[in-house]
């Protein structure tokens, strides 16, 4: 005999879902610390690289001791950590060898992706709901960058960094939604070790892009920037980020990582002279208001159990 019963959506739904949009929004900002650093000499994406290992550096004595009492430590996910990771790094690095707006774009098809990967690996039919959500979330991000580009296509490295990233980042986004881990600790070791390892490699495969190390007075002088990002900005961040796949899916996460678009657009025409006008009202309006919707819309699954 068989009963069918709804599983209700996460007791804590919507308060996840704006965490989740705060903290992406957040790295609406990130171009603004990539700043800072370039010009205190860390040029190149070394930056990066240095924010990365300050990560593992900070995270690797909790993980030891998880080690040591019997706990997931992190280490053992090297496919999730390289997944997470490694797209972040391509969009990341994207910046240094294409436009802002083309790797902004490129990256933020992860809606699309995961709606694909979803139906490919989880054998998930997104509804109606979703389409509508996909819909007014990519219309509005086309309208923001349409002056720009009718229709974006990768031409340079850069532009396939950022594209592959986004279809890397949501592969791992999937993976986040379905994996079993002991907590949200060992997915943010995850990321930062095996993101580390991965942009060590980028940065050897795309050293002539980027340039030689800096010299070492640039690490040292900003060291104490580095640290507090990693410790204030870098690492909450990510705990939230990380987290929120396996309580809300992965689709409706990837339509929420578009604040981030959101922010970017509004700091960087307060912070320079980046342009805010009809096109980034009305298109920004359309990605709040999908996001919204896709919080709102969210239906109760049915699972069967067999009896």
């Amino acid at each position: 005999k068989t009963i069918t019963k709804l599983m209700d959506r996460h007791p804590h739904h919507f308060k996840i879902a704006f965490a989740l949009a705060i903290s992406a929004g957040a790295w609406g900002i990130y171009w603004l610390p990539q700043r800072i650093l370039e010009e205190g000499g860390l040029t190149g994406g070394w930056g990066t690289i240095a924010q990365m290992i300050i990560g593992v550096l900070i995270l690797s004595p909790i993980s030891i001791w998880r080690k040591f009492k019997g706990r997931s430590s992190g280490l053992e996910l090297p496919f999730t950590g390289l997944l997470i990771g490694g797209g972040f790094i391509c969009y990341a690095l994207s910046f240094l060898l294409t436009d802002v707006v083309r790797a902004l774009i490129l990256f933020y098809m992860t809606p699309i992706w995961t709606t694909f990967f979803e139906i490919l690996f989880l054998k998930k039919r997104p509804g109606l709901e979703r389409l509508l959500t996909l819909l007014l979330a990519l219309g509005g991000l086309w309208i923001v960058f349409s002056k720009q580009t009718f229709f974006p296509l990768p031409e340079n490295s850069g532009d396939w960094l950022a594209f592959a990233g986004g279809a890397i980042f949501a592969g791992g986004m999937i993976r986040l939604e379905v994996i079993k881990t002991d907590g949200v600790f060992p997915l943010i070791f995850s990321f930062f070790v095996y993101g580390a390892i991965f942009n060590i490699f980028a940065g050897y495969m795309l050293a002539e892009y980027l340039g030689p190390m800096p010299a070492i007075e640039a690490f040292v002088s900003m060291a104490s920037f580095l640290f507090i990002i990693s410790v204030f900005y870098f690492i909450p961040t990510g705990i939230v980020i990380l987290w929120s796949p396996s309580q809300l899916g992965a689709g409706l996460c990837s339509i929420l990582f578009l604040s981030e678009i959101i922010v970017g657009v509004i700091s960087s025409s307060i912070l320079t002279d980046e342009p805010f006008g009809w096109r980034e009202i009305i298109g920004s309006s359309m990605i709040v208001i999908g996001g919204i919707l896709a919080v709102v819309l969210v239906p109760n699954k049915k699972k069967s159990d067999i009896i």
